[in-house]
C-alpha cells in the first residue's frame, strides 16, 4: 500500500507533487540512523535532514511573504508535516512552525521586532526554534539543539528563555524535554502576546496530527509488508482472517482522520478572526489522528509480536513516536473538551 497526498483532503496536482517531493527526498536519506543519533544527543544527521527540508521550502510555507516565505500556507503545511512524520524526521519541527506562526500573528498586530528577527532564518532553515506554551506542558522540544527557546509567561509575556535544564526522558528516546529557565529577553508584552499564544497552539496541533497521521501511515504500510512476508503454517500471516480485520480497523480509522485534517487547514487559512471555530476544528483532527496512528502502533506490535519491541527494529522509532504524540500539544481528553464546547456553543 502507499500513501498519497489526496488522503489529506481535496489537495490539488502540485501540492500531491509536493508530498510526493519529500517522500522521495526522506526515502532516499538514512532517517532511522538520523533519529538514534538524535535520540543520543548527536544532531549532526538530524540537522542534515532539516536542511534538506528548508530546501524544499517546508518552513517557509508558514512564514509570511514579507518576511520571505509563502504563507501561512496550513493545507501545504499539512502535506509536509504528514511526510515529516511517515519518515519519523527528528526535531522540534512543530515548534518551529508553532513560533512562526506566533511571531507572524505579533507582527499583524504591529510587533515586527521579533518576527524581523526570526522569521527569514526560519523559513531559509537557518534557525531551529522551539517553544513553550501555557497549556502545552512545562517542557520545551529539543531545547539542546534549538537555537532558541521561546516562552510565552503569565499568559501575555514573550520572552527568550535564558537557557534550559536537564533533558528529561521521553516515551519516544528522539523526543529530548527540557524545562526553558525563568528569565530571559523579553520579546513582547500584552493581550497580543496571549492571542498570538493560542494561534501557534493551533499551529502546533495541527502539525501534530500531520505528523501523527504520517507516522501512523508509515506503521501500517510496514506491517502490511511484514505480513505478507512473515508465514505461519506454511502461509503468509496476512491471508488470516483476525490479522486482515486488524489491518483494516487501523486503515480505517487513519482514512477517517485524513478529511479532519484537511477541514483544521482550510479552517486555518481563514485566519485568527474566525480561531475559535478553527481551534475546535484541530481538536477533532489531533484526536482523530493520534487516536489512528496510536491504533496503528498496537496493530504493528501484534502483528509484528515480539520483535516489534526491540529498540534494534527500526519499527520501534515509529512506535515510540506514535505514543509521544498522543498527548503532545493536547491530551485526547482535552481535544474531546475543546470539540464538545465548540458544539454546544452552537
Amino acid at each position: 500500500m502507499g500513501w498519497h497526498p489526496e488522503g489529506l483532503g481535496p489537495v490539488d496536482d502540485a501540492r500531491a507533487d509536493f508530498g510526493r517531493v519529500l517522500d522521495r527526498m526522506f526515502s532516499a536519506a538514512d532517517t532511522p540512523s538520523a533519529v538514534r543519533a538524535w535520540a543520543r544527543g548527536e544532531h549532526g544527521p538530524g540537522r542534515a535532514l532539516w536542511e534538506r527540508a528548508a530546501r524544499a521550502g517546508v518552513f517557509g510555507l508558514v512564514v509570511p511573504e514579507a518576511y520571505g516565505g509563502a504563507g501561512p500556507l496550513p493545507v501545504e503545511t499539512g502535506v509536509a508535516f504528514v511526510e515529516l512524520g511517515r519518515h519519523a524526521v527528528p526535531g522540534p519541527l512543530v515548534e518551529t512552525v508553532a513560533a512562526a506562526a506566533l511571531l507572524g500573528r505579533l507582527a499583524r498586530s504591529g510587533v515586527a521586532g521579533p518576527a524581523e528577527r526570526w522569521l527569514a532564518p526560519v523559513g531559509a532553515g537557518e534557525a531551529m526554534l522551539t517553544l513553550a506554551l501555557p497549556g502545552g506542558g512545562p517542557y520545551a522540544l529539543d531545547a539542546d539543539a534549538a537555537h532558541a527557546v521561546l516562552a510565552v509567561s503569565g499568559d501575555d509575556v514573550l520572552r527568550r528563555a535564558a537557557g534550559h535544564g536537564p533533558v528529561q526522558p521521553s516515551l519516544d528516546p528522539a523526543r529530548r524535554l527540557a524545562r526553558a529557565r525563568e528569565g530571559g529577553e523579553v520579546l513582547a508584552a500584552g493581550p497580543t502576546v496571549r492571542e498570538a499564544a493560542a494561534w501557534a497552539g493551533d499551529w502546533a496541533a495541527f502539525t501534530t496530527a500531520a505528523q501523527a497521521l504520517g507516522v501512523g501511515l508509515a506503521l501500517l504500510e510496514r506491517t502490511v509488508a511484514y505480513a505478507k512476508r512473515r508465514t505461519q503454517f506454511g502461509v503468509a500471516i496476512g491471508s488470516f482472517q483476525a490479522v486482515k480485520h486488524r489491518l483494516a480497523d487501523a486503515l480505517i480509522g487513519l482514512e477517517f482522520a485524513g478529511p479532519l485534517l484537511h477541514g483544521a487547514a482550510v479552517a486555518l487559512a481563514t485566519g485568527p478572526s474566525r480561531r475559535a471555530s478553527a481551534s475546535a476544528e484541530v481538536a477533532a483532527a489531533k484526536f482523530a489522528a493520534c487516536d489512528a496512528a496510536y491504533a496503528a502502533a498496537r496493530t504493528a506490535l501484534q502483528v509484528h509480536g515480539a520483535i516489534g519491541y526491540t529498540a534494534e527494529y527500526d519499527l520501534s522509532l515509529w512506535i515510540g513516536k506514535a505514543r509521544a504524540l498522543r498527548s503532545a500539544w493536547g491530551t485526547p481528553a482535552e481535544c474531546r473538551a475543546k470539540v464538545l464546547q465548540a458544539s454546544m456553543l452552537h
